[in-house]
């Protein structure tokens, strides 16, 4: 498991004052509010900064952190992630999970077939949506509800998915269409 988790990307820079736009990346964005301090993955190390102002414009959130004045000194963010440690993170409910921890899971039917590994996570307004990836294979679309996850074991890597029926088929006619 991973030691940080993403809870947001800055997109932009916002005004001159060294504000930057944040698209978050988790469930409720007010937790930007209870955050100190966020780590910054500049994609050559991680960086700590320090939160001086949060501020909410539509979907997104707006970050001043504290030493950093102009927007010359935020430009280079741009695109990067922010990350918090596992201890900042908001606590789960029962079977709830962190994409970061489902992302390489060994997919396997409830029949026992290897469906592939867990590639993606697609956030839709009704439901999480896994991407199951097997080489030689499309991919394989699948809800994330009751009815389709049987089981999630990250201590073995694996999941237990059972497919509906027409699911298959439903994912292959749409590749047809593309």
């Amino acid at each position: 498991m991973d030691e940080f988790i993403k809870v947001g990307i800055i997109t932009s820079t916002h005004g001159l004052r060294g504000e930057v736009k944040v698209f978050p990346t988790t469930d409720d964005a007010k937790r930007f509010l209870d955050l100190e301090e966020i780590i910054l993955d500049t994609g050559k190390g991680k960086r700590q900064l320090v939160i001086e102002r949060v501020r909410f414009f539509k979907n997104m959130v707006i970050l001043k952190f504290k030493g950093i004045d102009s927007i010359d000194d935020v430009q280079k963010f741009r695109q990067k992630e922010l990350l918090v440690t596992r201890d900042q993170a908001v606590p789960l409910k029962e079977n709830e999970y962190f994409i970061a921890d489902l992302i390489g899971l060994l997919a396997l039917s409830d029949e026992g077939e290897d469906l592939g590994t867990l590639a993606g996570v697609l956030q839709s307004a009704a439901n999480d949506v896994y991407v199951i990836r097997k080489p030689g294979a499309d991919d394989l679309l699948i809800p994330a509800i009751r009815e389709c996850v049987r089981q999630v074991d990250l201590e073995n890597g694996q999941i237990t998915l059972h497919l509906l029926p027409g699911l298959r088929e439903a994912n292959q006619k749409k590749k047809k269409q593309e």
